[in-house]
Order: C-alpha cells, then structure tokens, then sequence
C-alpha cells in the first residue's frame, strides 16, 4: 500500500510540475506547495520529513514551512549570495553602460567580413562569448537583431539564416558566473571527492572539457547546415518585413571604450588568469566568485567616480548594484523551491526507490543509462516548455546520490544534463528567443525552429558523446 502511495503521489506531483512548465505558469510556487504536499504525505506514511538530522518545531504541521525556511538559509550561505552577487554586477554594468559598449566593440569587427557564410560561425561564436556579459538569451537576442542582423544582412545573408544563428546564441559557453554551475558546484563541494571545489574549478577543470569543443562543432554544423537550408530555399533568401530596433551609438573616446567594454568582462578574466597562474605555478591565492565580482564593482565604481568627475552622483548610480541582487532573488527562490521539491520526493521515499533502482545498473557497462534517461526527460521538458531551467535545479541535489547508486561519476550526469537545456532551448518553437527572433523578422517560430533544430541536436548528441568518453572511465 505504501509503494501505492509513493509512486501514485510522485506522479501527480510530477505531471502538475510538468503542466505548470508547460503552461509558463509560476512554477516556484508550484515547487514550493507540492513539495510541502510531499513532505505532509511523507509525515503520514512515518517516513519523516525527509532530512537528515531535522530539528522540529514541535507541530508537525509546522514542520514543512521550516524545512524551507532551513533550505533558504543554507542557500543564501552559500550559491544564493553568489547568484545575488552576479545580479547586482550585471545590473550595475548595465546601468553605466559598460554592456552596451562590450557588445559594440565585440561585434564592430565584425562588419568587415563580406562573405555571409564566413559569418555564420563567427557570429555564432561571438554570440556565445557575449552571453558571458548578457547570461539572458532573450536579451541577447534582442540586442544583437538591434547590432549584428542588419550588419550580417548587408553581407549577403539570408534572413532566416541570420535569425536562426542569433537565436542559437546564448548555448554553453563555460563560465563560472552561471548560476547553473554555480548551483552544481556547490553540491558537488559537499562531497568527499570534490571537497571545496569552487565553481571555477568545476568550469575550466570539467564543464570546459565537453562544452568548447561543442560550440566549435555546432559552428561547423551551422554552417553546413545554413548554406544546404539556404540552396534548399532557391531565390527565396532574403526579403520580408523585419521589426529591428536601431543600436545604440555608442559616444566617447578610445580609453572609454576600451576600459568599459572589459569592465563587464573583468570578473571572468581575473577567474581565468588566477586559474591559470595556479595550475602552471606555484600561486597560492584563491580568488572566488563572489570576490571577484566584488573587486570588479570596487574598479568600475572607481571608474565612474573619474569619468563623471562627481563623486556623489557616481556612487548614488551604485544602488543599481543592490537594485540588481534583489532581481537576481527569483533564481534563488527557484533553486530553494527545486530543493523543497526534491525534500518532498525524498519524505515518500521516491529518491531511495530511485537509488535502489540503479543499483542494478552497476558494473553491467550501461553506465550511460541514467545520463541518457535524464537527457530524454530535459529535452521532453524543454521543447514542450521553451526552459529547462527548473528541471535542471530540481535535479541539482539529486545528482549526486543517483550517480552514487549507478556507480558512475556524477560529472557524467551534472555536465550533459546542464548543457541540455541550455543547447535545447532554441529548438523549442514556444521558448522566449525563438519567437521573440521570429517576431522580429515576421516569420513563424517554426521556420526558425528549422534553422537551429540540426546545430543543436547534433551538438546535443556530440556533447552527450563526448561526456560519456570523458566521465564514464572516472567513476
């Protein structure tokens, strides 16, 4: 009877979720409710509340609500500050300009190059390293249908060409300012094997490993995949009414521009050069995240205080800093409610279940079954959703026991599964940057659908490939 429970209430708790996505309703809350519904479910079978070493508050009832309050806690101690941080940066890049100047520098270059099928792989790329500054696809769209479609027009490209690459833009650049592995390291560094691992470290020692030479393949099939579409298409290339917004001219002299347009970078760049440093010498110093970003704000505040010459008015332009870590609170309560959801599964006894279940996946070679399931249930939830983003941070702290049960390295589960949904996205014709790119160039989603669906998969597929290669053989 209590198999009957757990399995019938764990699949109505999962199709509800899966509508709730599917609708683009406020899936938080539905984390939130039907992880407290488990957890009263899971009280009721005897189970517990579903944490290990919980203190109650003496009502039962009571009890859930202080799971998530605990849950809050823990989170906002640890990847929650960081993601906070990162939005206070991004913001405050963005409210001094520095973004806008980024993107113009970056993409200037770009108008010298006439061959249109040159382009397509270097706009592809350039998209990608610009998501590093703007993490938002949509955004990134936007901007760059405003700064680089009419520049890739003029080359002789095909609007939907153009529009199916700058839709594919923001895919799995490796940065260790995502929130997403910011999330899976900070699982990962509470186990024995990856004790401290820092998110940087997660990035450039495994993410990078799948993730570069993904990008570099999905390029060359984008631009195969471009030219074939476009000789399929006959004359019909160019043309239709497009709704673009004029880029912003961006005003100053040449330290300006330079200094600005590395200030949105800066971060990324002190992580790097400090992660090289220690990995070719004998540096002791351990620059993290959240350091970084904040030495970064410190020079760009300094910055602003020289440029404007008034110090008052460049630091009051500082509470865009503070404005933007209270935007970046969403993504927190989205990682905290996919926590409160896996506590829910784990008071009725699913996640044990599901560790039993793959145990029996141990030593027979099939290792990369649980990768491949859990990349069939994001690529499901993506294409019907247009996010992956909830599935992925639901599956965060569950990563490391089913990876335990299956006997493989949890990085064979942590890196396709991040790089699903983030590859996967253009390829739904209801994600936000398709039909905000097909708004732009009046065509349907799914004519755009046409153009990014081959690139992604057949990344998808590569990088899947390939991380079994690489993390299998560590387990």
């Amino acid at each position: 009877m209590s198999a009957v429970i757990m399995y019938g209430s764990a699949i109505i708790a999962v199709t509800v979720v899966i509508f709730m996505l599917i609708k683009k309703l406020d899936i938080k809350i539905t984390l939130f409710l039907m992880g407290i519904l488990l957890m009263f479910i899971g009280i009721a079978m005897g189970n517990g509340i579903g944490i290990k070493d919980f203190v109650s508050t003496g009502a039962v009832w009571l009890d859930p609500l202080k799971a998530i309050a605990d849950q809050f806690k823990d989170t906002l101690r640890s990847a929650g500050f960081i993601i906070l941080i990162l939005g206070g940066y991004s913001a405050y890049m963005s409210a001094i300009g520095a973004n806008d100047v980024t993107v113009s520098m970056l993409t200037k270059p770009i108008g010298r190059i006439r061959s249109p099928y040159i382009l397509v792989p270097v706009v592809f790329l350039l998209g990608n390293l610009l998501s590093l500054v703007i993490p938002s696809a949509s955004n990134l769209a936007i901007i760059l249908m405003a700064t680089l479609f009419p520049v890739m027009l003029q080359s002789g490209m095909s609007t939907l060409t153009a529009a199916g690459i700058i839709a594919t833009t923001a895919t799995v650049m490796p940065t260790p300012l995502g929130s997403d592995n910011v999330a899976i390291a900070e699982e990962l560094a509470k186990t024995t094997q990856f004790a401290g691992l820092s998110p940087t470290d997660y990035v450039f020692r495994y993410h990078a490993i799948v993730s570069i030479p993904t990008l570099l393949f999905m390029a060359l099939v984008h631009y195969f995949w471009q030219r074939f579409m476009d000789k399929k298409a006959g004359s019909t290339l160019a043309g239709g009414e497009t709704d673009i917004q004029q880029a912003k001219v961006i005003e100053g002299g040449g330290l300006y521009k330079t200094v600005y347009a590395i200030l949105p970078l800066l971060p990324i760049l002190l992580l790097i050069v400090v992660f090289i440093l220690q990995s070719f010498t004998e540096l002791s110093i351990n620059i993290s995240v959240e350091v970084a970003t904040l030495f970064s704000f410190v020079v760009a505040i300094l910055c602003e205080v020289i440029r404007k010459r008034r110090p008052k008015e460049a630091l009051a332009g500082t509470e865009a800093f503070f404005k933007g870590m209270g935007g970046a609170m969403p993504i927190v309560a989205l990682l905290v409610a996919a926590s409160v959801f896996v506590t829910g599964l784990k008071a009725i006894g699913l996640i044990q279940s599901l560790q039993d279940a793959m145990v029996g996946i141990q030593g027979g070679g099939l290792g990369f079954i649980l990768p491949l399931i859990l990349i069939g249930l994001t690529a499901l939830i993506v294409l019907l959703s247009g996010s992956g983003t909830a599935l992925f941070f639901a599956m965060v702290p569950l990563m490391v026991p089913l990876a335990a049960a299956a006997g493989i390295n949890v990085l064979a589960i942590s890196v396709p599964m991040g790089l699903a949904g983030n590859l996967l996205r253009a390829v739904s014709p209801v994600a936000a940057v398709t039909v905000i790119v097909a708004g732009s160039i009046k065509r349907s989603p799914v004519e755009v659908v046409k153009r990014t669906s081959v690139p992604m998969i057949a990344g998808t597929v590569f990088m899947f490939v390939l991380s079994m290669l690489v993390f299998l053989p560590m387990g």
